[in-house]
């Protein structure tokens, strides 16, 4: 099991500056290899804020992490520094070949503030940036930091995603639409598989009470068999429903 994690960094989104187009972009490259987001989050360029986001990411053994924005060399950079001192607990190291790219894009104007950006944390790999040479980085190949610009990170995590994450575990989702509230359903609700996922979205219709309701889960002989229970009990109540998928 893969617990995704999106995290994009930019006070400009949240003061409306700026539109995001990450969310999207991820939720969607993901759903095209069968995995879905574990959770995302939008914060502002605040170190203490990105330290305990990065922390409660890292307690998650299965975590994966992609992180969009901050690995530039302005003053709300941090990325790079919190990425260390979080996910290494060890200080920036100069990456040699990073340094020796910016050197030969920049020349002298690399110094004194673009050189920063080869300092990376250390036992970082490069994640090579097609738009300018600029590279992003990653650690562990779970932890994915790219730049905020989507023209560069899309078609860099891109690339990690099916280099790493290309193949995955099918899973099957039963889906019905019933004309009851979704309280009456809550008792089989609680009995299903811990680890199936449920969704369950309450609709107020013009005749009343509605609910959608899916399963999705990995073994399709469970999953049927559970989806089998709702439709059961619904049948024996004379609830009108009708199947989605």
């Amino acid at each position: 099991m893969i617990n995704f994690y999106a995290l994009i960094i930019g006070t400009e989104i949240l003061n409306a500056r700026r539109e995001d187009k990450h969310f999207t972009f991820i939720r969607d490259l993901l759903s095209s290899y069968g995995h879905t987001l574990f959770a995302t989050f939008i914060i502002k360029d605040d170190k203490q804020l990105m330290s305990d986001v990065y922390e409660l990411i890292k307690k998650d053994e299965n975590a994966v992490l992609f992180s969009f924005g901050g690995i530039g060399s302005t003053p709300d950079d941090l990325t790079r520094q919190v990425a260390a001192e979080v996910f290494t607990c060890k200080p920036l190291q100069r990456n040699k070949k990073f340094e020796q790219d910016i050197i030969e894009r920049f020349k002298e104007e690399a110094y004194p503030h673009r050189i920063h950006m080869a300092d990376l944390p250390q036992n970082a790999h490069l994640i090579k940036n097609p738009i300018n040479n600029m590279s992003a980085f990653e650690l562990e190949h779970r932890y994915f930091f790219v730049p905020g610009f989507p023209e560069m990170s899309h078609p860099m995590i891109k690339e990690c995603v099916e280099k790493y994450f290309s193949t995955s575990t099918k899973k099957y989702r039963k889906t019905l639409f019933a004309y009851t509230s979704e309280n009456t359903l809550i008792p089989l609700m609680e009995a299903l598989p811990s680890d199936m996922e449920l969704s369950s979205l309450p609709i107020i219709g013009t005749n009343g009470p509605e609910v959608e309701l899916s399963l999705n889960y990995h073994d399709q002989e469970i999953v049927e068999r559970e989806f089998e229970k709702f439709l059961d009990f619904l049948n024996l109540r004379n609830i009108p429903f009708k199947l989605l998928d």
